[in-house]
């Protein structure tokens, strides 16, 4: 399915000395349309950051609307709103994973490009080979894509327990490429990894246990299949972020050195000493600072260059995962970014391992990194959309009469004398003013109408400091939550626990903005709730250069019958919403938009670089299934659909919690049956129902 491209225009460069740009306050209408008109699309890169973490992938066109180029500064790119409008005319509800395959082939070629450009350097006499690690993604279709892309470079493959060695057995057929065996290992999963040498594969098995040396060795004999046999260190180096604490010498997997040295005895002791090839580490994920893989790489190479010493047949380094993701684009070693590129990272890999095999004149490994985060971050992205808002009231404060309620006086009072000079007080008098509202109302000493009045005014107040506060360069510590607290609520097409589990678990921080209108001023700060009935299926964390968001920038939902730029769906936009129609609606038309004045146009969100980990660790909170996936390709004439993948329908998601769809189906006809002769239920409505059922178990969990 191929589909021609539309050209996009692409955004230059901006100064980025400044945090945001903040808009001063509004005064009356054409103040409002005056600071939108000067609102640019470089504005929109700046509070976005789609500069620091979209390069060379992602950026902003002159429509507004952000562009992905999967071949990188390659060429070619594609409007991702225009993507969203014509896979859903072909009938893929949102939420969407859309992943760019030629994002993949471009990750795995600057890697090796960059190991190349390291060896070239320093002179470095060996080779290098990366690794995929499966747990990052075992998608079928995505694996068979890395070890399509991989092949002109030896790709291997990481495995970390049976079911993935399973996935690799059948799907890595690159002549002479690695087979790295992770993971805590029965007799099953050494012997199958052992065969799969007469299929003329090349596993590696990583010794993690000293247990683990025995029963390589007597498989390997009662197979007559000679190993290669690796052993993970437990460096006493430690990562940093969220995963530093997870090593070190009390870290979960991997030898200590006297651990070591009882393997190669072993070893050498059956005679087998030979076996012994690679030495691998890991010291956790997303390590944000390269002084931590400095230190690793030091204290690897030394352990590498002993075993050697001790006659071990070593040819292999393997130095793991952690080159890490710049999430939020501000180039430090905050957990979520990174203060080094990908090109440092293997600069200092390739020269600390020739410094420490020259020093013992030794030959120089074959290095191995096993990148799966920053191999695969990339390449996919989340489109949601947004059902509706809640937003903190907001009305035209009138003066009290002075026969109100006394509480009710004092905040008008409040609300009317907030300034620049005491804007912090007056806070604090609104939320003891209101507080005593609510006290009064349950005593019976508040009407229900005068509670109402009462927050009003509060919300009110709230309003006019949050305004003073922006004008400030400094924001008073008890005011900072403010800005949280006034945000709107925007409810969207999704569940975090199935589709970004990370967010929710432990509080990682992807890119998220919306796909379009990004030429205009987005004049709302929200935070995103899912479809879970959980108070925790919330966004409420977004990146920032400095910190992080407790909000994020977004625009305000138009309602279907305002009008919409031409530019905004550009020519793929029939049958999508009504009023992307030039012509004049029809009078049943008009009659269905004047009765729906409610019903908002489409708005549409993006995550980005969540392709590790989230598309496999997502979990079924409330039945929501996995979502839609299209795998897109481009083509010399646009882009070609490689593949679709269909989410899963309310039949399938039963089924994993054992609910036969038909049982269901026949146990509410029954039932109906039943409402029918007691004449509780007409014949239409039992039908209805039953139509109704049967369609909801064949849909999408999601909402249309």
């Amino acid at each position: 399915m191929e589909v021609e491209l539309t050209p996009t225009i692409g955004i230059g460069n901006y100064n980025r000395d400044n945090e945001h740009s903040q808009a001063p306050v509004a005064e009356n209408q054409e103040q409002v349309t005056e600071i939108s008109k000067s609102w640019t699309i470089e504005d929109s890169e700046k509070i976005y950051r789609i500069e620091g973490w979209g390069e060379p992938y992602f950026s902003i066109n002159a429509a507004g609307h952000v562009t992905v180029s999967p071949k990188g500064d390659r060429g070619g790119s594609l409007d991702l709103l225009e993507l969203i409008v014509a896979l859903k005319q072909r009938n893929l509800g949102l939420p969407l994973l859309i992943r760019f395959s030629d994002i993949l082939a471009d990750r795995i070629e600057r890697l090796h490009a960059c190991f190349a450009k390291a060896i070239a350097r320093y002179k470095y006499p060996g080779t290098y080979l990366g690794a995929f690690p499966i747990k990052c993604n075992q998608h079928r279709h995505l694996v068979e894509d890395l070890v399509r892309f991989g092949q002109p470079y030896q790709f291997a493959l990481e495995v970390g327990s049976k079911p993935e060695l399973m996935i690799a057995l059948a799907t890595l057929k690159t002549p002479d490429a690695l087979l790295i065996c992770n993971g805590y290992k029965d007799r099953e999963y050494i012997e199958t990894a052992l065969l799969a040498m007469r299929l003329g594969q090349k596993p590696v098995i990583v010794i993690e246990q000293v247990e683990e040396v025995h029963l390589v060795m007597r498989a390997a004999l009662a197979l007559e299949i000679e190993p290669v046999i690796g052993l993970r260190a437990k460096l006493s180096t430690q990562g940093t972020g969220r995963w530093g604490q997870s090593t070190g010498d009390r870290a979960k997997f991997g030898l200590t050195i006297p651990e070591i040295l009882t393997c190669v005895e072993q070893l050498r002791d059956a005679g087998n000493l030979s076996y012994l090839q690679l030495l691998h580490f890991h010291i956790g994920s997303q390590i944000s600072a390269i002084s931590a893989i400095k230190d690793a790489i030091r204290e690897a190479s030394q352990i590498y260059i002993e075993l050697c010493a001790l006659g071990a047949n070593m040819h292999y380094l393997d130095v793991g995962g952690g080159l890490a993701v710049d999430y939020d684009g501000s180039k430090t070693n905050f957990h979520a970014s990174k203060n080094y590129n990908m090109q440092n990272y293997a600069n200092d890999i390739v020269a600390a391992v020739k410094d420490a095999c020259m020093a013992r004149q030794l030959p120089a490994p074959v290095l191995i990194s096993e990148s799966g985060r920053a191999i695969v971050s990339h390449q996919s992205v989340l489109i949601f959309n947004v059902l509706s808002t809640s937003d903190v009231p907001s009305e035209t404060v009138t003066p009290v009469k002075e026969t109100e309620h006394l509480i009710i006086r004092n905040l008008w009072e409040t609300y009317y004398t907030i300034s620049v000079e005491n804007y912090q007080e007056a806070y604090h008098d609104a939320i003891q003013f209101n507080e005593e509202a609510k006290s009064l109302f349950s005593l019976g000493y508040l009407s229900i109408t005068e509670r109402a009045q009462a927050e009003r005014l509060y919300w009110s107040c709230c309003q006019k400091i949050l305004e003073i506060t922006k004008t400030q360069d400094y924001v008073p510590d008890d005011l900072e939550e403010l800005e949280k607290i006034m945000a709107s609520i925007y409810y969207v097409n999704l569940s975090v626990f199935q589709s970004v589990p990370d967010a929710w678990a432990i509080n990682q921080l992807f890119p998220i903005m919306p796909i379009h209108r990004l030429d205009e001023e987005p004049t709302r700060l929200g935070i995103l709730a899912d479809l879970t009935c959980d108070s925790d299926g919330k966004i409420d964390q977004f990146i920032d250069l400095r910190d992080v968001k407790s909000v994020l920038e977004l625009h305000e939902l138009r309602e279907v019958g305002e009008n919409l730029p031409e530019s905004e769906f550009g020519n793929n936009c029939s049958g999508i919403i009504d009023c992307c129609q030039k012509k004049s609606p029809s009078p049943s038309k008009s009659l269905e938009i004047s009765q729906n004045q409610k019903s908002k146009q489409p708005y549409y969100l993006g995550l980005f670089l969540g392709g590790a980990y989230q598309e496999i660790m997502g979990n079924l909170h409330n039945l929501f299934g996995e979502i839609n996936a299209v795998h897109i390709r481009l083509t010399p004439r646009g882009y070609e659909i490689e593949q679709v993948v269909k989410g899963d329908t309310a039949a399938q998601v039963l089924s994993y919690v054992q609910y036969e769809a038909e049982d269901l189906v026949e146990s509410i006809r029954r039932r109906a049956e039943q409402a029918l002769q007691e004449h509780q239920i007409t014949l239409a409505q039992s039908q209805r129902l039953l139509q109704n059922y049967e369609k909801s178990l064949s849909s999408y969990t999601y909402l249309n």
